[in-house]
């Protein structure tokens, strides 16, 4: 049987000349350094050697959570080559929630930025990890050292399609993180997918600005490039002009809209800078209206908006182009998401388990090559969001017009998507009814014209309290990732609830959806 292992299918699709560049990078410590496709072939195998060396278990579970560098990009695919399970971490997760992940996943391997290491290490350690090594944006660290000892040269190791390859985790809304759990498989099938579908030329050359520890960044965009031979322009931090500056070398850029706005502030972003620029997609957020149109008339360009998850990576796509396969040129549609990518099935369901009529809404259901295996240890969990035919519930709420083009209306229960992260509110008000002072809490998103939403804490005090709601957000900063934290606190006396004392958001957010209008 062919070697199934994903790294052993990208390193095939190198260019013939190895001694071509492969990652430039443009800023940060290593900016003007320029890694070949020999040195990602030398890197990987000298750290996947490393890691053999431990002598970890079958299935070990390799967590990480360091700054953007090529070297992090470099143990991501050194992971995988030596057959062991990627864990990446949100570099804004703070001890309590770094704890859960440890604790949760338990780690053969750790790795952490140098300056994390004593708070790191001792939850490590004290979990029952083996191994917690450092990796510095700047190139140093106690891996690199490690791995400058060993070979060069490493056999991928024989992986099969279902075997677990990464395990991203994804917070629940109970504020339980749920780990996806993604197999060699479902990242192949859906980086042929997208070569294809995206119509990756021979030339393209991608701009890389975003985080690599989701789905967005680490999958879509890498794998995009590495399977098809292309060349990375690779910034550590997103910097609107820098990218700006890189568009008449490049041709596919990929952001969050958050992105799109920022680089809408610069008066340099005009038609003739993004002349040569071939591509320009959008997801992780919704993108709004305005923005797509603003873009289109700035720079010529229309945004490709698609739709994806971390448990299903790409589920569909805004057209590309023209294509006979699909008969009339299909156009991409300001507001919606595309259509079904091939071999993913989408369906509309109504609360009774049937097929909404076309333009209804109803709950996004999806089945396919991409799909998930299920969540880490919650084989329960797992069982309730799989219906009997195999189509994964996204807890995401849509419709499909006539033409095919799905729409995402609403989210799961009260999900916040700020910047193109995922967060839910019911972690952050277990944080907030933890605090002196606090009866109650509710948290909801309202739209923000940078961030898309942003979180808003709606407090009541306790009977003779009246909590600071600036300490408030004070105290969460100090707990929660700052992607978490509510941009606003309000002290009320009361939150509107039904006649079954439930809490009315969709009233909160009326309330305070003009806030940063």
């Amino acid at each position: 049987m062919d070697n199934q292992n994903l790294f052993s299918f990208l390193r095939q699709c190198f260019p013939a000349d190895m001694d071509r560049t492969a990652v430039e990078v443009i800023d940060g410590p290593g900016a003007g350094l320029h890694y070949s496709w020999r040195d990602i072939e030398r890197a990987t195998a000298m750290m996947a050697n490393l890691l053999v060396s431990l002598d970890l278990p079958e299935g070990a579970r390799i967590a990480v959570q360091v700054e953007k560098s090529v070297e992090s990009l470099i143990l991501y695919l050194a992971t995988l080559r030596a057959g062991y399970v990627y864990l990446p971490l949100n570099t804004a997760y703070q001890s309590a929630e770094i704890a859960y992940f440890i604790g949760n996943a338990e780690p053969s391997v750790v790795v952490c930025s140098p300056q994390n290491h004593g708070w790191v290490s001792k939850i490590a350690f004290t979990a029952g990890t083996r191994h917690v090594f450092t990796l510095g944006e700047n190139r140093t660290g106690s891996l690199l050292d490690r791995a400058a000892h060993h070979a060069d040269v490493h056999e991928p190791v024989h992986r099969k399609a279902d075997d677990l390859a990464v395990i991203i985790y994804t917070s629940g809304t109970t504020g339980r993180s749920k780990g996806a759990m993604l197999s060699h498989g479902n990242m192949l099938s859906n980086a042929l997918v997208l070569k294809d579908y995206w119509r990756w030329q021979p030339d393209d050359v991608l701009i890389h600005a975003l985080p690599i520890f989701h789905v967005h960044g680490l999958f879509v965009a890498i794998h995009g490039a590495l399977i098809n031979g292309s060349p990375m322009l690779w910034l550590n931090r997103f910097d609107p002009q820098a990218v700006i500056r890189l568009m008449p070398r490049a041709t596919v850029f990929m952001g969050v809209p958050t992105l799109y706005v920022r680089l809408l502030g610069e008066p340099s972003l005009t038609r003739e800078q993004a002349a040569r620029m071939r591509l320009f997609i959008s997801g992780s957020a919704p993108l709004l209206i305005e923005t797509f149109r603003e873009w289109e008339r700035r720079t010529g360009h229309t945004i490709l908006e698609r739709y994806g998850m971390s448990e299903t990576i790409m589920l569909t796509s805004n057209p590309c182009d023209s294509d006979a396969r699909f008969g009339d040129a299909r156009e991409r549609r300001g507001g919606t998401v595309g259509f079904p990518l091939p071999g993913v099935d989408l369906r509309i369901m109504d609360d009774t388990g049937a097929v909404v009529p076309v333009g209804e809404v109803g709950g996004i259901q999806v089945r396919g090559p991409n799909v998930f295996g299920g969540y880490w240890r919650m084989p329960e969990k797992t069982a309730e969001e799989f219906t009997a035919d195999g189509f994964f519930r996204t807890g995401d709420v849509g419709r499909i017009d006539a033409d095919g083009y799905v729409t995402i209306v609403g989210r799961s229960k009260d999900l916040i998507i700020s910047g193109g992260y995922n967060v839910y509110p019911a972690e952050i008000e277990g944080c907030i009814n933890e605090m002196p002072g606090v009866a109650e809490s509710a948290v909801v998103g309202v739209p923000h014209p940078d961030f898309g939403e942003v979180g808003v804490a709606v407090v009541i005090p306790r009977s003779g309290a009246r909590p600071d709601p600036q300490a408030l957000i004070a105290d969460l900063k100090s707990r929660l990732a700052n992607f978490k934290v509510p941009k606003h606190c309000f002290i009320v006396d009361e939150l509107p609830r039904n006649t079954m004392g439930k809490v009315q958001k969709n009233l909160l957010r009326e309330t305070y959806q003009g806030l940063f209008r």
